[in-house]
């Protein structure tokens, strides 16, 4: 469970009727298959970035669903998992090209998360090998949530929505106080599209500068 400061703003959402549905979708679909992440790596994206410290929001959609792959950040994947996902391929190549940053030899991106960068799915589980088998069931209704949530916080905080799915929340964004910067999903089938060269990893960190925050190390060291 989310047992720092999310939990006040998300509470109520546990005794909606949505959110028990949701529960016991999720709870029967791990006892009779195999789903990821793991049970306990649902909610690390609220556990290794409390909502106090939210700087930069990156959305993802579902989970990966191979094995050893998702742990409950998006893009993300566990430091034994030695290969890295072509998006992640991709976001290494940007940020080469953005910031200077090498291109590591892992995919585990718990050092943003660390900084305040929430790295969100909006669906936070998936069947083993089966993308988007979790979709529409009650995880975008909580997700939401969590951006209405982020979208409350009076301070700067920069959203990065890559591909339709992500940049469809943009409605959702109406702080003032906040940076909202959109581009095609780095995915090998649209990064050329816009992805590359959007320098949206410099452009938040000069947003974060401009209003006295730290900006964000994305420097992911070798291992």
């Amino acid at each position: 469970m989310i047992d720092n400061d999310w939990l006040p703003a998300l509470k109520a959402e546990f005794g909606k009727p949505y959110y028990k549905e949701l529960y016991s979708f999720v709870r029967e679909e791990y006892s009779k298959t195999v789903v990821y992440p793991p049970a306990d790596d649902i909610f690390n994206a609220f556990h290794f970035t409390p909502l106090s410290e939210v700087k930069v929001v990156i959305l993802g959609q579902d989970p990966y669903h191979n094995v050893n792959q998702a742990h409950g950040l998006c893009f993300s994947v566990p430091k034994s998992q030695k290969d890295i996902p072509p998006s992640l391929q991709n976001i290494y190549k940007e940020l080469q090209d953005d910031c200077g940053c090498y291109i590591p030899n892992n995919g585990y991106l718990e050092k943003w998360a660390r900084q305040g960068v929430l790295l969100l799915n909006t669906v936070l589980t998936v069947r083993a090998h089966q993308a988007a088998s979790h979709q529409g069931k009650g995880w975008e209704i909580f997700t939401d949530a969590v951006i209405t949530a982020v979208n409350a916080q009076d301070r700067p905080i920069v959203y990065l929505l890559w591909g339709s799915p992500a940049r469809r929340k943009a409605s959702m964004l109406t702080n003032p106080k906040h940076l909202i910067l959109e581009a095609p999903h780095p995915s090998p089938l649209s990064a050329y599209r816009g992805f590359f060269g959007c320098k949206h990893f410099s452009k938040a960190n000069a947003f974060l500068t401009e209003h006295g925050l730290s900006p964000i190390d994305w420097q992911i060291e070798n291992l």
